[in-house]
């Protein structure tokens, strides 16, 4: 599992198109559709109507990927902070039943009011 709770967060960006539909498909349930998905180097975040998929790539070659499975019906509370004039990130704060926060940067241009109006219509 990634280690959330050393305060390492990966800057994520919007992707352009469903880069890693074939990566994160077997973990995928009978229902379950991509809503969204955010990348950085390596690493991306996916959203689907169920739950956060968080893939660690690792290794030089990349072959080896830790997958961390985030349901939604486990949020007690999230706040998003908007990105500012010399702070150009948005951040995502998520506080799961169990495990504690989970922080996820993304770039300025990434919309995170439309984040936080996602997560909502998940939990409430």
């Amino acid at each position: 599992m990634i280690d959330f709770s050393n305060g390492k967060v990966i800057k994520l960006s919007k992707s352009k198109k469903p880069a890693n539909l074939d990566t994160i498909r077997p973990l995928l349930i009978a229902g379950e559709q991509i809503v969204d998905e955010y990348s950085a180097f390596r690493d991306f975040v996916i959203f689907t109507n169920k739950r956060l998929i968080v893939v660690n790539v690792q290794g030089l070659t990349g072959a080896k990927k830790d997958f961390t499975s985030l349901p939604y019906s486990k949020i007690q509370a999230f706040s998003v902070e908007t990105a500012g004039t010399f702070d150009l990130d948005a951040e995502l704060e998520l506080y799961f039943s169990g495990l504690g926060k989970v922080k996820l940067e993304f770039s300025g241009t990434c919309d995170i009011a439309q984040i936080g109006h996602f997560i909502s219509e998940q939990i409430l």
